[in-house]
């Protein structure tokens, strides 16, 4: 599962330009990106009949759609960073509402309910055939591993080593792994989704106070696409690293066999449709975090 975490570094930076006083608070247009695909991939699945909710749990464990949105909890601790704050200047609760807004259950029920109305049986059952073969169990067990591991710059110096050595002695490898992302984000959203949600969680924090933009929402998506080239380098290059290390144990057979399980056109709309989802929820959730952050200290100008 392709997991598009929300970072500090150049857009921190970049969104930082456009804080400090004045403006009025502003309304997202939330969720318009998101609802747009999930609906188009329902309509693609004629989802006539709703699948039973417990088989949409089994569903979420057997692809390891389940611990992805749990992941996504790891992104809390950027939110700060995004307002140009840290954690401890939102004071000793920081730690216990970022646990209630990301908690399990909310972004796993979010997730079941959009299933619920968007996934036909015969792209569960695609799936869900794949994904509990040999190798199908053996990728979710190494993917779950990578959702939950932290990012560290031990870490990112190993990935890079990795991509390094395969452009040297393996690079057919790399071609295998690219062929990887680019079938798990098949339309080249994921940009515009990154963008959305940091759009939805600064909006959302100049509603509730914890900050006041200068910028109105037209004046940072400008600002924000003004980065897109960045970003869209940015992400590839992690993906492909992320990719590289998370599935090194795997030989080149298994990788090709996994690269053309995923461009199967079945495959490609669940994959679809689980990026809409994540991303909703990410955003959704970045939003309710906003809305607590205002509840935590008095408004701050910045």
């Amino acid at each position: 599962m392709a997991s598009w975490a929300l970072t500090p570094g150049r857009a921190v930076a970049l969104l930082a330009l456009a804080l400090s006083g004045g403006a009025a608070p502003v309304v997202a247009q939330q969720g318009a990106l998101f609802d747009a695909r999930v609906q188009a991939v329902s309509v693609a699945g004629r989802v006539d009949v709703k699948v039973d909710r417990e088989k949409l749990r089994a569903f979420l464990k057997v692809t390891g759609f389940d611990v992805a949105l749990d992941s996504i909890a790891l992104s809390a601790k950027n939110a700060p960073a995004m307002l140009g704050r840290k954690a401890e200047d939102f004071g000793f609760q920081w730690r216990e509402a970022a646990d209630e807004v990301f908690a399990s259950d909310k972004m796993q029920g979010m997730a079941l309910d959009i299933l619920e109305q968007a996934l036909s049986a015969d792209l569960l059952d695609h799936a869900t055939t794949f994904y509990v073969t040999p190798l199908g169990l053996k990728l979710v067990t190494l993917e779950n591993e990578a959702h939950m591991t932290e990012s560290t710059p031990e870490g990112e110096a190993a990935e890079e080593a990795l991509i390094s050595q395969l452009r040297a002695d393996n690079p057919e490898r790399l071609a295998v792994l690219e062929r990887l992302n680019s079938a798990v984000d098949a339309s080249e959203s994921s940009v515009r989704a990154v963008q959305e949600i940091q759009l939805r969680f600064l909006l959302a924090a100049d509603a509730a106070g914890v900050m006041r933009l200068k910028l109105g929402e037209e004046g940072l998506r400008e600002l924000l696409r003004g980065g897109e080239a960045a970003l869209a380098e940015s992400l590839e290059k992690s993906a492909l690293q992320s990719a590289a290390w998370t599935y090194r144990s795997l030989t080149d057979e298994e990788l090709l066999t996994y690269a053309e399980a995923l461009e199967d056109p079945k495959m490609q709309r669940v994959y679809e449709l689980m990026n809409a989802i994540q991303w909703e929820v990410m955003a959704n959730r970045f939003e309710a975090l906003a809305v607590r952050m205002g509840t935590l200290e008095p408004v701050t100008d910045l």
